[in-house]
């Protein structure tokens, strides 16, 4: 036992060295880092600065942030009961990015590893499947901003199970209290606990009694979730403003097209949940399956079947939800708009590397333990190029954090403008809005999960031309809208348009009499407009330096007349 105990700890130490490795550009590099820029460096990381700087982290429910469109309602930022958030006001962007990554990861090992060591992977020669299993889950990529949203369903589940046992402690308690301060309701433990629920449900309808502990738990742990998550419960049920959300169209699927969309997730997975499990773990699933098949053993392994046909199911969810059978509800029922329930496949992280290792214990005790081996070392090797700094900089060849947000530079266009940021309004074109937020410009342009439909539609009466003009962005924008931005047509949806790039805008047509009515006075632009005067903009200067990705062309609204001259 000693010697088996030594390993395992030797395994333990390798494990966490490689997540500290996997991590560690983040903090060797800071600023200088690439990481993800969609849904985060395009908008949540902005949030977070924006918030902190607004001094309304604690304020009332109904308050609202100034900074973004005249007034974003506070609610649409998240609770500050969020560890996130915390972060990000304790320590500078890069420095709580990867304090952040760091912490998720080292969590996510952790409750994979004690989900199999206490319930699926007891034996002592099975180590290497709980470990290396642990290990992969732990290096997955995940959406940054969800936190343990979907990586700490493992030690969610571990503490549930040992209470549903009767064999908890405080410590499955405390998990339970502690989980909903460092993740989120509606981006995953909302899903998990309704799976969760049902546990609970089998119980009871298998043993004819009422397990009051495990109920109080899921309670418990729902209890907490409301309370971190006041401001959304406030935002739902009592706030009078209607969020762009219930314009929202997702069902557009005919039976077949859902059909090729489930297969697609079942077997690439999904942007925000990227289990990478096509390669090294699909084919494992697949050999032990065909194996429990032919050796007549699939009665006894019930528990990976079922895991199995679940994994497919959610896929098959996840895409039913975008079918043409919506439609009739979600015109009548706008919660079936505003809240996404395909994200039960959210869950699928949880049950591939669970699949996954509960799996390789059945090949291992047939004797394919070299076929394992391989497996779970291929699998990690897949991980790699994931890294963040691997993936975005030398596959993606996005910018890295201090060029994408260019704080010089915009620090050089506040300069020159020379007047307080409050008292006018900005836009961006080519660019991200995000990046004008995060350096202090007050934006009537955002990207945002949550903002009000009298907004939207106020905005969308400057980009109206450029909408009749293309529609994919008409749809874009009127069926979904959560970017809320200066669209062009002969842009398209490209936001990242860079110092070096040739393209110009020829025929632009926006309303700047309702963007300077709205308060709007410059914009930023990624890319010169060479029909400007005709939409009553003046080129006044254009920007540039080597710290950034963007060459800025600032332009001033000239309408009225005699205001705009004033303003320049």
């Amino acid at each position: 036992m000693d010697f088996n105990h030594a390993l395992e700890k030797r395994g333990l130490f390798i494990a966490y060295l490689c997540i500290f490795a996997f991590v560690a550009p983040l903090f060797l590099l800071g600023e200088h880092a690439h990481i993800r820029v969609h849904d985060n460096l395009d908008s949540n990381l902005a949030w977070y600065k924006v918030l902190v700087n607004s001094g309304e982290i604690f304020g009332p429910v109904n308050a609202v942030i100034p900074q973004v469109i005249n007034g974003l309602p506070r609610y649409a930022f998240g609770s500050e009961w969020s560890g996130i958030v915390w972060l990000h006001a304790l320590f500078p962007t890069m420095t709580a990015y990867a304090l952040s990554q760091t912490i998720t990861r080292v969590f996510a090992f952790l409750g994979m590893y004690l989900l199999l060591k206490e319930f699926f992977i007891k034996s002592d020669d099975g180590r290497m499947i709980r470990i290396g299993v642990s290990l992969a889950f732990a290096l997955t990529p995940f959406w940054p901003s969800g936190m343990l949203c979907t990586l700490g369903h493992p030690l969610a589940l571990w503490a549930f199970l040992k209470i549903r046992s009767g064999k908890d402690t405080w410590k499955e308690w405390l998990t339970l209290g502690l989980l909903p301060f460092y993740s989120g309701l509606v981006l995953g433990f909302f899903f998990f606990l309704v799976a969760v629920s049902f546990l609970w449900l089998y119980d009871l309808f298998k043993t004819r009694q009422i397990n009051w502990r495990f109920l109080g738990s899921i309670a418990f742990m729902v209890s907490v979730f409301l309370f971190v998550e006041y401001r959304l419960v406030y935002s739902t049920i009592f706030s009078d403003d209607v969020s762009h959300r219930v314009e929202f169209i997702s069902s557009r699927h005919d039976f077949f097209r859902s059909l090729r969309l489930s297969l697609k997730n079942f077997l690439l997975g999904h942007t925000h949940v990227m289990t990478v499990h096509t390669i090294a773990i699909l084919p494992i699933l697949f050999i032990a399956l065909i194996l429990m098949i032919y050796r007549k053993e699939w009665r006894k392994e019930k528990l990976f079947i079922f895991l199995l046909v679940l994994n497919y199911l959610l896929s098959f969810w996840y895409a039913l939800w975008f079918n043409n059978l919506w439609i009739p509800l979600k015109q009548r029922f706008d919660i079936f708009n505003t809240f996404n329930f395909a994200r039960f496949h959210f869950l699928r992280p949880l049950i591939i590397y669970l699949s996954f290792a509960i799996g390789c214990s059945y090949l291992w005790k047939i004797g394919l333990r070299r076929l394992v081996k391989i497996a779970v070392v291929a699998q990690i090797i897949v991980l790699v190029p994931f890294n963040e700094e691997i993936h975005y900089r030398f596959i993606h060849h996005t910018p890295t954090f201090e060029e994408f947000y260019a704080e010089k530079l915009f620090s050089d266009i506040d300069q020159y403008i020379g007047k307080p940021k409050s008292s006018y309004r900005v836009a961006s074109i080519g660019l991200h809005p995000a990046v004008a937020q995060y350096n202090g410009f007050y934006t009537l342009d955002t990207y945002n999960n949550f903002y009000p439909l009298t907004y939207k539609y106020q905005f969308r009466k400057i980009i109206r031309y450029e909408l009749e003009k293309n529609k994919t962005l008409q749809r874009y924008f009127d069926e979904w809208g959560s970017r809320c931005y200066i669209f062009v047509d002969e842009l398209g949806k490209k936001f990242d348009y860079k110092k070096s790039s040739k393209k110009r805008i020829t025929n632009l047509h926006l309303d700047t009499t309702v963007f300077y009515e709205m308060g709007g006075r410059y914009l930023f632009s990624s890319v010169p407009i060479d029909n400007a005067a005709e939409n009553h903009l003046a080129l006044v200067k254009s920007f540039e330096d080597d710290l950034s990705y963007w060459k800025i062309y600032l332009y001033a609204v000239t309408l009225p007349e005699e205001t705009a001259k004033e303003d320049i």
